[in-house]
This record gives structure tokens, C-alpha cells and sequence, in this order.
């Protein structure tokens, strides 16, 4: 960034104009071995999953997974942690009244997830997310009133691995009644980890021994969500499909390579796909594949999203034959994302900082 580049600032005001919360930024890494630090008042991980206006009926929707509340004014001493640099600059510009605070999400919280609401659905959207809330009162149990507080969702999110697994690949064979010869099917990816966007090459190979003709070959990728509460459910949906009319007769073979993209634009009307915890004037896309540490404890994860892609073969008179291979979807770690591992870092250029850069309205 150049000098005369802003740093980019998140503002945000209670409604009489006595409370305001500045943010660096609103995305916060899960490394896996740990999360960017991040400033905060009462810091609220949800799962939301059911609608909010059923609550007046006594029917509560909503588990709180995570919830830590600190005081930032006046500062307690055992809470003072050393300043990050661009803490230091906003103290410089705001002045006295400026106190400065920080936490750390636990590593052992969902990143954030939406579930897509159907076209008639009204009101916050079922999923994970978090919210930062900065308020005037007491005691932190005080009942927290909407003029003199702040509230920010926050968003948790992951980046792809550095190093992908191996490349995804599968056979099966396939015997029918009165034939000892049998039908064999082996697919696989091109490789095992894929960014949003990005085009799915499904490589299958056929080699048809039975009397038995294969009259098409269906390809899809598909969305899986395991529900994480009381108990785990979990809801498959197609996310792209391809069908082919590619015949392979008795004792012949079939090589071809299908490519798919799967991509939200042609999913808007599906209800409860998983979708990436957006914030307020943004799109998202496609839920990213959930990389849990082994250990954790899935009843505090909210919503783990995987992806799959099934290939199958429809059998003239046989029944059908069909293989899934298990894959990645994410993002990319962007090039301003610094490593997983731990290292010194330069300070960063003396640009000008920008309070009133981006500033949100009340909900």
C-alpha cells in the first residue's frame, strides 16, 4: 500500500453518539494451532437455527457456543496486553478518551456459516456467527440497551490448507445375476483441494465386461452439512450436476473426462445450502469445507460442511453403480495473510489512518 493509501478502519456508533467501537479489520483467521487476536467488549458466538420471532412463544432457537465479556473502561490492570501497532496509531489520532482493548477467539469455535434462506423466509438468517457488542451499563449482566451500545458481526473464517492431500480416486466392480463377468467403474479428481470458482475435472474410466449396457453417466457435486447440536444430522444437497447420454456397451470401454463447477449463482433458490457467514453490503459464496483439529469437540461446532462428488452409472435392467470422491472447496490464504507458523514481523508502512473510512448503520 502506498503512502497515500488509507488504513482500511472499521467504525461503528451507538445511536446517541457515545460509544464508538473502531475495528482493523472483520475476518479473523483460523490457523488451527490458533486465531488472530482480535479487540473486543462481549464477544458472542451463536448458533442461530430456527426464527427469532418464535421466541415470544417461549421456543428458544438459539445455543449460545461461546460468550466472554471484558471491562475496557475504566481499564483493569490484569487486562492490559501490549498494543498492536495499529492500536498505537488509533490512540495517537483519537486521544484521551480512546482505551483500547483486545481478545482472542478459543480455537475450538465453527467458523461462521449461513444457511440460505428460502424466498418466502423473513428476518436473520439461521447459522453460526459471531457479534462484537461494546455497552454502557453497571454490570455486565445488566440488560444491554440498544441506545447506548454497539454491535459488529465479526466473521471466522478459514483459508486452504498450504500443503493438499492426495489426489481423490476410487473402483468398484459390479457383478450381475447369471453373468460371471463383471462392470468396473474407477473415477478420480484431478486433485484434491479446489478454490471457490474453480472448475472440477472428474475423470471416468469404464470397463463394461458384463452383458449389461451402461446407458448414462450422472455426475454431481454435493453439499453435506452435519448439523452439530443435541444430536448430528445431516442434509446433502446438489450443488452442480452433469448427465451425459454416453452409452458403453457389453465388452467395450469408456474413458472421458466431465468437468462441473460448483458455484452459488446457480443455487440462490435452494433452501438451508451452507453458505460462507457474510456481513452486512456483501456477497458470499459456497460454505468452505470445515478443517476440524482432531479432538475437537463437534457438539461446539455448530455446522461442518464437506463436499463430495458422485459419480454413477445407470444400468439397463441391473440397477445403478456409483462411487463418491470426497474433496476441498476454500478459499485461497491471500497474499496480506501471514503464515500459520510464528514469525517476526516488519511494522508495517506509516499510511494514514482513516477513522470515518467505512462506517455501518444500526440493524
Amino acid at each position: 500500500m502506498g503512502d497515500k493509501a488509507g488504513t482500511r478502519v472499521f467504525k461503528k456508533s451507538s445511536p446517541n453518539s457515545k460509544l464508538t467501537v473502531y475495528l482493523g479489520k472483520r475476518d479473523f483467521v483460523d490457523h488451527l494451532d490458533h486465531v488472530d487476536p482480535v479487540v473486543f467488549v462481549t464477544l458472542t458466538c451463536a448458533f442461530c437455527y430456527g426464527r427469532e420471532d418464535l421466541d415470544v412463544l417461549g421456543l428458544s432457537f438459539r445455543k449460545d457456543l461461546y460468550v466472554c465479556t471484558i471491562q475496557a473502561f475504566p481499564p483493569a490492570q490484569e487486562q492490559k496486553k501490549p498494543l498492536s501497532h495499529l492500536q498505537e496509531r488509533l490512540l495517537k489520532k483519537l486521544g484521551q478518551h480512546a482505551y483500547p482493548f483486545s481478545f482472542t477467539i478459543p480455537q475450538n469455535l465453527p467458523c461462521s456459516v449461513t444457511l440460505q434462506p428460502g424466498p418466502e423466509d423473513t428476518g436473520k438468517a439461521c447459522g453460526v456467527d459471531y457479534e462484537l457488542r461494546a455497552f454502557c451499563a453497571k454490570t455486565a449482566e445488566e440488560k444491554i440497551h440498544q441506545r447506548n451500545s454497539v454491535h459488529l458481526v465479526i466473521r471466522k473464517v478459514q483459508y486452504a490448507p498450504e500443503k493438499p492431500g492426495p489426489q481423490p480416486m476410487v473402483e468398484t466392480s459390479r457383478s450381475f445375476l447369471m453373468s460371471d463377468r463383471s462392470l468396473h467403474l474407477e473415477a478420480s479428481l484431478d486433485k484434491e483441494l479446489y478454490y471457490h470458482g474453480e472448475p472440477i475435472s472428474v475423470n471416468v474410466q469404464v470397463t463394461n465386461n458384463s452383458t449389461k449396457t451402461v446407458k448414462r453417466v450422472k455426475i454431481s457435486v454435493r453439499q453435506y452439512a452435519d448439523i452439530c447440536l443435541f444430536s448430528t444430522a445431516q442434509y446433502k444437497c446438489p450443488v452442480a450436476q452433469v448427465e451425459a447420454d454416453h452409452q458403453v456397451s457389453p465388452s467395450s470401454t469408456s474413458c472421458q473426462v466431465y468437468a462441473l463447477t460448483p458455484m452459488l449463482g446457480i443455487n440462490r433458490e435452494k433452501r438451508g445450502l451452507a453458505l460462507d457467514g457474510k456481513l452486512k453490503h456483501e456477497d458470499t459464496n459456497l460454505a468452505s469445507s470445515s478443517i476440524v483439529k482432531e479432538g475437537t469437540n463437534k457438539e461446539m461446532m455448530g455446522i461442518l460442511v464437506s463436499y463430495r462428488v458422485k459419480v454413477k452409472l445407470v444400468v439397463s435392467l441391473g440397477g445403478d453403480v456409483a462411487v463418491e470422491l470426497p474433496f476441498v472447496l476454500m478459499h485461497p490464504k491471500p497474499a496480506d495473510q501471514p503464515s500459520s507458523q510464528p514469525q517476526s514481523v516488519a511494522p508495517e508502512a506509516e499510511a494514514p489512518v482513516d477513522t470515518n473510512l467505512i462506517e455501518f448503520d444500526m440493524q
